[in-house]
């Protein structure tokens, strides 16, 4: 299982290592006054980075939430009452279970 997931990293890093080479050329980027100039790749990178960012900034509220309401219930949960370990176990249970060879 191992060999496969790594054979799949190895298909994906080439499949990405070639597409990047094939789009080396340079392309000019426009936002009202701003222009840039840079690779296509490098540009794809960059903004697959920001969206990558924003996509996590999304969901931190929601997790913080559920761990503010985890921690919550685990500390509005009754507490848990112990076995004392003297207790003998019930003569009705078995004390081992037989194995079949």
């Amino acid at each position: 299982m191992k060999a496969l997931g790594w054979a799949v990293r190895i298909v994906i890093f080439l499949f990405l290592f070639f597409f990047a080479l094939q789009n080396t050329e340079r392309v000019t980027i426009q936002f009202f006054d701003f222009k840039s100039r840079a690779p296509l790749v490098l540009l794809l990178l960059i903004f697959f980075a920001g969206g990558v960012v924003v996509g996590v900034l999304a969901c931190l509220p929601r997790l913080f939430k559920r761990r503010r309401d985890e921690a919550l219930a685990v500390a509005s949960a009754p507490p848990a009452q112990a076995v004392p370990a003297s207790e003998p176990a019930p003569a009705s249970a078995p004390t081992s279970v037989p194995m079949h060879v």
